[in-house]
């Protein structure tokens, strides 16, 4: 079969998967994301709440039937299902009737939140925009279900292109892609949240690297990398300024690395370190122009459990050492269980095949880390705020089994495999 069969067998593939698990997957945030694509389809306050309360309270009594189906003691007893839903539905209109009673009406969200919390989701118009076609014809459950999909399947496509430019047999890049699919950024990627895209887009600016390090399209690769950075301020403008930095710092590093050896340093780093900058000054500039809301007005929404308590006097010192308790309990747990950290050396032992491209993709799964310092939360949904790390692994494992598939005879399709940058 052709290459592009292959991809798509693999999407249809993880599509039908995805079926399992068609509710359930809303974290509490979903539900701004939702209202704010619902209010983006024409939808007034009321009906977004009403159509985004039923949704989210659906999935939570979904969640609830399924436990109790495998609850060992409780298994023969009534379905909670009914009793879950109502529940979470009088608690959820009661905290939005009482706004929208005090004239919190302002904005795209339903005011599930205080005002000053879902300020921070009102400067997010990326992914509702994305989601509200989808809730549109489809409904919310079958539309945010089949925006997943879809949002998911493209970072596993891009993830098959960028090892395709790198030059990697199409056997590794489809492994790339089903790496993608079955490891975190799949299932994270899935949840009604901003991470699938962001994660999509990164891998987007990884493309354009690629392309501007191998020569052999860096116009493009270089509009792909801004178009990327551009796209992530709409979606997330802090993780557009992390990858832009990042960027911007594997540039210099590539170019000072070959000036040290004696090589010219190139005009592809240059340029995508010159781009990285550009994203960040663009960053700044417009979210303060804007009036986004700054880096002091997420440590004290950190510290406060979303504005639920007075703001604390000394922000900054508190958080640093929250920093310092939260890196070494996760550390703790890292080395109680070592996949993530194995997956991420395997993954940076596969990336020093590509040196030059290697440090870009370090420098993305950076950002993951970057993301997590942001939010030192030890109990945030299943660390998907690092989950832009594993791109690491996703690219760089299937680089790293070359010599075995070169050993094993499988003719390699496509261009020769050599070391682009």
């Amino acid at each position: 079969m052709r290459p592009r069969t292959w991809v798509l067998l693999l999407a249809a593939l993880f599509a039908l998967m995805q079926l399992a698990t068609v509710e359930g997957r809303d974290t509490p945030d979903s539900k701004n994301y939702v209202s704010y694509a619902l209010s983006l389809t024409g939808a007034d306050k009321r009906e977004a709440a009403a159509a985004t309360i039923d949704h989210y309270c659906s999935g939570k009594a979904s969640t609830a039937h399924r436990a109790q189906l495998v609850d060992v003691v409780r298994f023969h007893a009534p379905d909670p299902a009914p009793r879950v839903f109502e529940e979470c539905r009088e608690q959820e209109w009661r905290q939005v009737e009482a706004r929208l009673a005090a004239g919190d009406t302002a904005g795209h969200t339903v005011p599930f939140m205080p005002e000053r919390f879902m300020r921070i989701f009102e400067v997010r118009p990326g992914y509702p925009l994305v989601l509200a076609p989808f809730v549109a014809l489809l409904g919310v459950t079958w539309g945010v279900w089949t925006a997943g999909v879809l949002i998911t399947c493209a970072g596993g496509v891009l993830a098959y292109l960028v090892l395709r430019t790198l030059a990697a047999p199409v056997p590794l890049a489809l492994t790339g892609m089903a790496l993608y699919l079955v490891l975190p950024c799949g299932t994270t990627a899935m949840r009604p949240m901003t991470e699938g895209l962001m994660l999509a887009l990164t891998l987007a600016a990884l493309w354009g690297c690629a392309l501007v390090l191998g020569g052999t399209r860096p116009r493009a690769g270089l509009a792909l990398v801004g178009g990327a950075l551009f796209a992530l301020f709409t979606v997330k403008h802090s993780q557009a300024l992390f990858l832009g930095a990042c960027l911007a710092a594997a540039g210099v590093a590539v170019a000072v690395r070959r000036r040290w050896r004696g090589m010219p340093a190139g005009r592809g780093p240059v340029a995508l370190a010159a781009v990285g900058c550009a994203g960040v000054l663009g960053t700044v500039l417009v979210s303060r122009l804007l009036d986004y809301p700054s880096v002091s007005e997420s440590v004290q929404d950190l510290l406060t459990d979303h504005f639920a308590r007075p703001d604390r006097e000394r922000p900054w010192a508190e958080f640093f050492q929250l920093q310092g308790n939260f890196w070494m309990e996760w550390a703790r747990r890292q080395l109680w269980e070592p996949f993530f950290v194995a997956a991420l050396a395997a993954g940076a032992l596969g990336a020093r095949r590509r040196p030059a491209f290697g440090v870009f993709l370090a420098a993305a799964a950076c950002t993951g880390f970057l993301n997590q310092a942001g939010h030192p939360d030890i109990n945030i949904w299943g660390d998907r705020l690092i989950t832009l790390a594993w791109l690491l692994p996703v690219l760089g494992v299937p680089l790293l089994l070359e010599p075995v598939l070169r050993r094993a005879a499988v003719p390699a399709q496509g261009a020769p495999v050599e070391p682009v940058g």
